[in-house]
């Protein structure tokens, strides 16, 4: 199971969260976000062991502006969390990046809009539907996954915790392939408690 840690922004936390050795460690790039990310510390991000990819996680933002975050802080991949088009997401596939596309699921409806996206995009991710663009902290009912028939692998994300650890590991969707942490092991807004997530990641065996 690949675990992905979000809203990652103060560097003593960057470290810390780097000796969990998650696999994907989420930048917001979101102005309206509270885990606004930039600017990012260099030295905290040059520091991070070459297994852990950094991921930019943005919300409807120019081709440009995205380019030019990735090269700034040398991200390895994209996390699309608006209504970014799939011609966005293979372009940006096809520069070399990890793309993972967020979709806001509340009815089972809601996962035939990843159809088009189908082979533009490196993973899925299904977050709770609601007014906001991911970080708040509430559950959809994940026996709607089983409704998912695609072909892309999904991370799982929207509300997580630490009560969830069984729960997670009785998914057995074939297309299930990690979790995306955030809101739910914070302090505050970009600060995680490192102490509940080691505990949590030990629960479910990483």
């Amino acid at each position: 199971m690949k675990i992905k840690i979000c809203g990652m922004k103060i560097p003593e936390n960057i470290y810390a969260i780097a000796e969990l050795k998650p696999d994907f460690m989420g930048f917001i790039f979101y102005p309206k976000s509270p885990r606004y990310a930039e600017p990012l510390d260099m030295e905290a991000l040059k520091a991070l062991p070459r297994r852990i990819l950094k991921i930019g996680v943005f919300v409807n933002a120019s081709l440009d502006d995205m380019l030019t975050a990735i090269k700034k802080y040398a991200l390895n991949g994209v996390q699309l969390h608006g209504t970014e088009s799939e011609d966005i997401c293979y372009t940006l596939k096809m520069a070399g990046l990890l793309v993972f596309k967020a979709f806001p699921v509340a009815e089972v409806s809601d996962f035939d809009a990843t159809d088009r996206y189908e082979g533009t995009c490196d993973f899925f991710l299904f977050d709770t539907k609601t007014k906001e663009y991911g970080g708040s902290g509430v559950k959809f009912d994940w026996r709607m996954l089983e409704s998912y028939k695609g072909e892309t692998a999904f991370l799982l994300s929207g509300g997580i915790s630490a009560d969830d650890a069984d729960a997670i590991r009785a998914i057995n969707h074939p297309k299930f392939t990690g979790i995306d942490l955030n809101s739910k092991f914070e302090v505050e807004p970009g600060l995680k408690d490192i102490d509940l997530l080691k505990s949590f990641l030990k629960e479910i065996g990483k």
